[in-house]
Parts: C-alpha cells; structure tokens; sequence
C-alpha cells in the first residue's frame, strides 16, 4: 500500500487548526491501559449497551454483527460552493451543476459531524470525537449525544482517532482543558502522532492527551479481532480508517477518505481544499471507494447525512451514495 508524504496542511484547515488551539506533544507513552477484550464477552460484564434499530434526533441505533453501535451527532459545518474547498480549480457552475443534478442546494455544501460510538464486551469504543467548540462549525453535542445513548465519559475506554484535524478532535478536551475522556485509551497512528507533536499550536492538545496516547502502525489490529486500522493516505501523514469486526459482519469507518456524500463519490477525482497531499489522497479515495463498491462494503462516513450508515455503488464514472436510512 502506498504511503503518504508528510506535506504541511492546507492553508485553511492549518488556520482551523491554529484558531482551535490545538497543538503538539512529547514522545507517545506505553499503550492503553484498558485491558483487551473481545465481543464474546458476555453483555453482564459490559457497560449498559443500548437497543439495537432505534433512532432519535442526536442519536441512531443500530448493530455490527453482535456489537451494539451508536451514530452520535455532534454538530454540522457549512462550507461555500466556491472552488476553494471542494473542486479546487473546477468552474464552480460545474460543482453547482453535480450539486443540483442531486436535488441539493448549490450556494453551501453542508457536512455532518457524527463520532462513532461502539460497545465490544467490557470496552467501550469510540471513533473520532467531533469539532467541540471550534469556531468553523455548529457543533459541540457529542457529550449531549454520548449522554443520550446512555454512556458517561467516564465508561469511554478507547478513542480512535482518524487523523488530528480540529473537527476530530476537537472533543478530546473539555473546556477547561482537562481530558473529557479521562479513562480513555486515545489511539492514532504514529505518523499521525509525529505529525502532531510538530505543531507549536497544538501544544495544548499534546500535553493533556499525551499520558494517553498509544500509536500504531498503519494498518495494525489495534484491538485484534475487532478493531483494524485502514492506511488511506494522502489526507493527513497519518490519515486511518477503521474496520470494525464482529464474526463475519464488518463496518468500514472512513474517516475523511470521502467527506461530501455527492461531489466526493461523482468527481472522486476533484481535488479537496483540505487534502494534504492531493494527488495521494486522489488516488486512495478512488481506491478506496472501488474497493467499496465491488466488496458491497458497510460504510460509517464521518460527514455524510446523519447518521452516515450506507454503502457505495458504482454509478457512470463515478460513484453513489446508498444510505440505510
């Protein structure tokens, strides 16, 4: 699998992450402290789980073969149609026009925000943690959403964090920057982590969550049997999808591998405004949603329509979003 260069982040998401406060760390510590465990653990010994195939506003419901699952809704980020994010270089009367051919408005390109949240035995999983408070977005409800779906900070074990853009980790810390997690594992990849610690203004960040950190390599069973990192490079140094197991069904978690449920599946090869390295990330998008679409893959994708459930099939010379619900 190719590997990413380390190329600085594009100009605006690098002010996102400058205006947010979030910033670099020291050496990553000894792995997680939470002790392993597997789906086959009985539900007695695990957290109060919630019911399966159930929705409300913030908070959707549903299975991954025997792990209950939960789509949080932190908030939403609204972006304008003009050619410097998505399309980059396009005439935007072309992005308007995939946009309409849609049935979407043509002025905004709207993104869900929703972590994931997983129960699996005694851990309790959790899948990026939203923008919190950051000026760019309406967000900041995961705790509302976490508390909703009956789990406390606290029972939170493990975060998987897909790459360090402010509207991932952004719940990381409370507001008065303490942990919001304060019992929780916060894995990400070592690249990620290396390109993290180098960021004078992200210091805030690396120091709290540093006692925390466990790294992985790209493409490690990070909690083995259920939990497998995805290289998608290109995005970040260290951009990860996640496979989430449970006996023969799987959930691909993407991460930003795809951020906009239309233009990103119908003009994969559009360039992205926040893509690290455009030309990588182009071709591990395009990758990617083949893989998707010939395996009928289960997607959870991060910033399509709530709840962000569904598959990819192929569609022309692109691809189509087919939504669960």
């Amino acid at each position: 699998m190719v590997r990413m260069t380390r190329k600085p982040l594009p100009a605006l998401m690098f002010a996102l992450l400058a205006g947010t406060g979030l910033g670099a760390c020291s050496n990553p510590p000894p792995a997680a402290t939470a002790t392993a465990g597997t789906e086959a653990q009985t539900a007695a010994e695990a957290p109060a789980a919630p019911a399966p195939a159930a929705a409300e506003a913030d908070v959707f419901r549903f299975r991954i073969g025997a792990l209950d699952a939960v789509a949080l809704k932190d908030g939403d980020i609204d972006l304008p149609n003009d050619g410097s994010v998505f399309g980059v270089g396009q005439p935007v009367a072309d992005i308007s026009a995939v946009l309409a051919d849609a049935g979407l408005e043509t002025g905004t390109l709207h993104l869900a925000i929703q972590p994931l949240l997983v129960h699996a035995g005694t851990r309790v999983l959790l899948f990026d943690t939203g923008a919190g408070n950051a000026d760019f977005a309406r967000a900041g409800h995961l705790q509302a959403s976490l508390h909703d779906a009956g789990v406390e900070p606290g029972q939170v074990t493990d975060i998987f964090i897909s790459h360090a853009h402010p509207d991932h980790v952004g719940g990381l810390l409370a507001g008065d920057g303490a942990l919001a997690f304060p019992n929780a594992a916060i894995h990400l990849s070592a690249p990620e982590w290396a390109a993290l610690k180098q960021r004078p203004d992200a210091a805030a960040l690396v120091g709290a969550i540093e006692p925390k950190v466990a790294t992985f390599e790209p493409g490690a069973a990070v909690v083995p049997g259920v939990v497998t990192a995805v290289a998608v490079d290109g995005h970040t140094p260290g951009h990860s999808a996640y496979e989430i197991t449970s006996g023969d069904a799987k959930l691909l978690y993407i991460g930003d591998a795809a951020h906009h449920s239309v233009i990103s599946l119908r003009r994969p090869q559009w360039t992205v405004q926040f893509d690290g390295d455009a030309a990588l990330a182009k071709a591990s998008r395009g990758a990617l949603l083949q893989r998707a679409a010939e395996g009928n893959l289960r997607i959870y994708a991060v910033h399509f329509p709530f709840p962000g459930l569904g598959r990819i099939q192929a569609e022309g010379d692109g691809f189509a979003w087919v939504p669960e619900r």
